[in-house]
């Protein structure tokens, strides 16, 4: 391959940004190539500057953002030195692109079918409406999103996140580009339709020799998706080189690290911690596997069968009534007959695809939906029956943590605000104790102190996620409900909030509804696992159970999903 031409070739590139205390640098002078055709991933965490670099190299930094110095040439051209015009001619047509964030990145007020035209059109794809149509279905089909002709008429707000995620997908991939740019791509999305995605994307890399760029804080799916790995840590690259090589081999203390606490690796690890031991000293650093083994323990001393039942779910349905068009509707079964209980002090993990049900057992419990029918039983009192004092005083007990970090905190409050909210509307303590709360809050999310005073739009979607779960836990809740609650953060911090939400539990006795789609959390978080599909309960049981014989051939399919499960770890 050393004499293909690289496609891209970034040298030496610095970026920095213009802030209130003067202009900081955040990419320290980052080299490396992408030859026609493959597919590289960047990894690291929150802040290190993998999106600042997909972005710099196709001059989408924002406004206080930019180039200071380096190359990135792309088939001969410098993009970095072309004019506004000119690099909007190479995006979308030559490099495509796919945003980390589903929720944002759409138009709430236009149809998902007019914003994959208008990238279609804008690509110079296709331009007769009868082509533009086709070629619209076509890509959300590649993406795959199911039933595609009818979902064009459809908002994005009648889309989970993993299908928002799925359009954002088919929009980069309309032109056919060269290279393909993925932002956290499958973030959103659970593990089996994010297998059919990135099966698809591998193909694409064959047929049309597109590259790929993974941006990723998922260890487990870079190596098994890429051929190359790149590393980084704050602004800089610290390893790069064979991804296989560099997962079972790693020679930088950081790369040893994100080893170590990467969750899709994690349960290989527990079977054979001894032969595999993915780092012998990582300095106090939270080692999943090894987290997994005291969680068993712990489960087995506890016997959980003799506690009190927090959650118990009974027969529970919940029908919507969905818009058909000439004021007609039709009846959708969301949640159909589901019963299941949680024993207070242990956690149990409600797992399945996108569109199973799962969120929606949430919301009920929360009180955030109502029950169609069935009951909701909150340590033994009746969700149905509660009146609105009722309720309120239920919600101090029973804290969410919603999926989305982006559209779950006010943008016009600033962080202090946003985690004291809970205790301002409880009226819990004075204003000085509200404001200890949430420094100390700050502290057990691993988060600067010196962020009280700023924004969300400051902070990173792991630091945004974080500050969702300080917010939940200001009142010290008997349950929280946690939808989605560390899909959006880099391996370090998810391994530091698991680590926080274990000794949480521990020591407060709390009782946690975790609601995923990434069982290799489950296998180091949860006591019992629910499986779900299409809104029925398929399989319940321990989470040894389910993992080590699970009895459904869907539940044996999730698990072959999980990114790199397959992977064999260097002793």
């Amino acid at each position: 391959m050393n004499d293909v031409t690289p496609l891209l070739s970034v040298r030496n590139l610095t970026i920095g940004f213009s802030t209130q205390s003067g202009f900081a640098e955040a990419l320290h002078g980052v080299s490396f190539d992408i030859m026609p055709g493959e597919t590289v991933a960047i990894v690291g965490e929150s802040g290190s500057g993998k999106s600042t670099t997909a972005h710099g190299i196709i001059n989408l930094l924002p406004e206080n953002g930019r180039i200071t110095g380096g190359e990135v040439l792309f088939d001969g051209r410098d993009l970095s030195k072309l004019s506004e015009r000119q690099i909007e001619g190479v995006r979308g047509r030559e490099i495509g692109f796919v945003p980390q964030d589903p929720m944002s990145n759409l138009n709430p007020v236009w149809s998902v079918g007019f914003q994959v035209k208008e990238a279609i059109r804008a690509n110079g794809v296709a331009t007769s409406k009868r082509d533009v149509e086709k070629h619209a279905i076509e890509v959300l089909k590649q993406a795959g999103l199911d039933d595609a002709e009818r979902r064009l008429k459809q908002f994005p707000h009648q889309f989970s996140g993993g299908m928002r995620q799925r359009v954002l997908i088919g929009i980069g991939l309309s032109a056919s580009p060269q290279l393909l740019i993925a932002d956290e791509p499958t973030s959103a999305l659970d593990v089996t339709v994010q297998r059919v995605i990135l099966d698809n994307l591998a193909e694409l890399t064959m047929q049309n020799n597109t590259a790929v760029l993974f941006i990723t804080h998922d260890l487990g799916l870079a190596a098994e998706r890429a051929e190359k790995l790149i590393v980084m840590y704050k602004g800089n690259i610290v390893e790069s080189g064979d991804s296989r090589e560099i997962l079972q081999n790693p020679q930088h203390p950081y790369t040893k690290r994100l080893v170590a606490a990467a969750p899709s690796l994690a349960s290989k690890r527990i079977q054979a911690a001894a032969e595999h031991k993915a780092v012998d000293d990582i300095g106090g650093e939270y080692d999943l596997a090894q987290a997994a083994e005291e969680r068993a323990e712990d489960v087995q001393e506890a016997a959980p069968a003799s506690r009190p039942t927090a959650i118990e779910v009974t027969d529970l349905t919940k029908v919507f009534k969905i818009r058909r068009g000439n004021f007609r509707s039709e009846d959708f079964t969301a949640v159909d007959k589901v019963s299941f209980s949680v024993v207070k002090g242990t956690t149990t993990a409600l797992v399945g695809e996108s569109g199973s049900g799962k969120s929606t057992i949430a919301k009920m419990a929360l009180g955030l939906e109502t029950i169609t029918s069935g009951r909701i039983a909150i340590e033994g009192e009746d969700l149905g029956s509660m009146k609105r004092s009722g309720l309120m005083h239920l919600r101090r007990r029973m804290q969410p943590v919603f999926q989305d970090p982006y559209g779950s905190l006010d943008p016009m409050r600033n962080i202090g605000d946003i985690i004291g909210e809970p205790l301002r509307i409880h009226k819990v303590g004075s204003t000085t104790e509200r404001r200890a709360r949430v420094r100390e809050l700050l502290d057990q999310v691993a988060l600067p102190q010196q962020l009280i005073s700023r924004y969300p739009n400051e902070l990173s979607g792991g630091q945004r996620q974080r500050i969702a779960i300080a917010r939940a836990l200001a009142l010290k809740p008997d349950i929280v409900v946690l939808d989605e609650a560390v899909s959006a953060l880099d391996v370090l911090v998810q391994a530091q909030i698991l680590q926080l939400l274990a000794e949480l539990q521990s020591e407060l006795e709390l009782t946690y509804l975790f609601i995923t789609h990434d069982l290799a959390v489950v296998r180091v978080i949860a006591d019992n696992v629910v499986v779900m599909q299409k809104g029925r309960v398929v399989e319940t049981g321990t989470t040894d159970d389910v993992f080590g014989n699970p009895r459904e051939a869907y539940t044996q399919n999730l698990l072959d999903a999980i990114p790199g499960a397959n992977i064999p770890l260097g002793v």
